[in-house]
């Protein structure tokens, strides 16, 4: 019933024109609001969804390493009870370690990754191969893929250089200060090819053979730095994770994806719930054009007012019709605003019409991801609003007591 006087107040004449215009501005405040809202989580969704691909490329979904120390040994027996967990698809091996990469008078410092045959079951690494070929070599003929930062750093051109470069790695002695050549071992290598995932590992990245960089390293056979795995489709990285941890025990460390990028996910997600926070502002001031437009209306129908007390009506009864006409205007304003960014998404999603400015980026254009929770998120929160800045002319006209106009 008080949805039914709402419904008729909204749609009723008003006495002032100003009546309709504040309503009017509040309802298309509440949708410019909704769809900022909207379409800026969905923006935040698609920047998160392509960061996760692309550090997919380089951490995998769940990474065994030392609790303690770089290193840890992994015997045969063990490697059969890992791939034993239930939810494992694949198992890699890998060594990595920092070392020089030299070329004549150019050098870069690198982190050298050997990694094994089951590396490409586990990332996607090798569709980031964007010159030359994703070819490793083997221990005595290893091949390198630079990161495109480096290939430039040491000025060779990865898919056919001639000249091999020269790999300087730490050994496992003291350093001799009076001839530190006696504690790094040396290696020459070609290159097969360059890849491109994001610039933090492009600049300091080159992957070979598992064979080649423990033998420079001079590894032991059941020694490696980590060892990294894929798992099966709806299975859960925790699950795995618990059981994976039971089954090593405490001088181990296993972690999941996020774990393993832990500071960057947080700031990613800590800066849409900050900007969420700063949207929903335009909302408040929305609010504040629904109390002027329901704080009018109030004095518009206080003889209807009075009439329901005549009538019986209770106090409550009073405020819930504002209230109701307050959510009325919230769920105009938001729902039309809901629409609009979904529109303007999937516009995006298919025409990339909006694009992004400079030429330093991966895509060219904003990336959108909608979310169902992101809907709910913000038709709640127009919802709240509404109800808390329709309480003030609520609970005014409930307490209205106007007498009827005598003839």
């Amino acid at each position: 019933m008080n949805f039914l006087f709402a419904w008729r107040y909204f749609r009723a004449k008003k006495s002032t024109n100003a009546i309709n215009i504040i309503a009017w501005i509040s309802i298309v405040a509440i949708m410019f609001g909704t769809a900022a809202l909207i379409l800026v989580l969905s923006v935040f969704n698609g920047f998160e969804g392509l960061v996760q691909s692309l550090y997919s490329s380089v951490y995998p979904e769940l990474r065994i390493s030392s609790a303690q120390g770089k290193q840890i040994t992994l015997t045969q027996e063990q490697l059969k009870k890992i791939n034993s967990v239930a939810g494992i698809k694949a198992v890699s091996l890998t060594a990595e370690e920092k070392g020089l990469l030299w070329n004549g008078d150019l050098q870069s410092i690198v982190y050298l990754k050997g990694v094994d045959e089951n590396y490409s079951s586990i990332t996607d690494f090798a569709d980031h191969v964007y010159k030359g070929k994703y070819d490793l070599g083997d221990a005595t003929h290893p091949l390198l893929i630079l990161g495109a930062g480096v290939e430039n750093a040491v000025g060779v051109q990865s898919d056919r250089n001639i000249q091999p470069l020269v790999v300087y790695m730490p050994r496992k002695v003291e350093v001799n200060v009076s001839d530190p050549l006696q504690s790094v071992n040396a290696d020459t290598v070609n290159t097969s090819g360059a890849f491109i995932i994001q610039q933090e590992f492009d600049n300091k990245y080159a992957v070979s053979n598992l064979g080649f960089v423990k033998r420079i390293l001079e590894m032991g056979p059941d020694t490696y730095t980590t060892a990294e795995l894929s798992l099966k489709k709806n299975t859960t990285p925790e699950k795995v994770q618990q059981n994976l941890q039971q089954l090593l025990g405490n001088d181990y460390k296993v972690q999941t994806r996020y774990e393993q990028n832990q500071s960057l996910y947080s700031v990613m997600r800590t800066e849409k719930w900050f900007i969420y926070a700063i949207l929903s502002l335009i909302l408040v001031v929305a609010a504040f054009n629904m109390i002027g437009a329901l704080t009018m209306l109030v004095l518009e129908k206080k003889e209807d007012i009075s009439v329901l007390n005549a009538l019986g009506a209770t106090k409550s009864f009073v405020q819930r019709i504002f209230l109701s006409e307050g959510i009325l205007l919230s769920v105009i304003g938001g729902g039309i605003g809901m629409l609009l960014a979904l529109i303007l998404s999937l516009l995006q999603i298919k025409y990339h019409f909006i694009p992004l400015q400079g030429e330093t980026f991966l895509i060219n254009y904003f990336p959108v991801k909608l979310k169902l929770f992101d809907f709910i998120l913000v038709g709640v929160t127009v919802f709240v609003i509404a109800i808390i800045a329709s309480l003030i002319p609520a609970r005014k006209a409930a307490q209205q007591q106007f007498m009827l106009r005598s003839e």
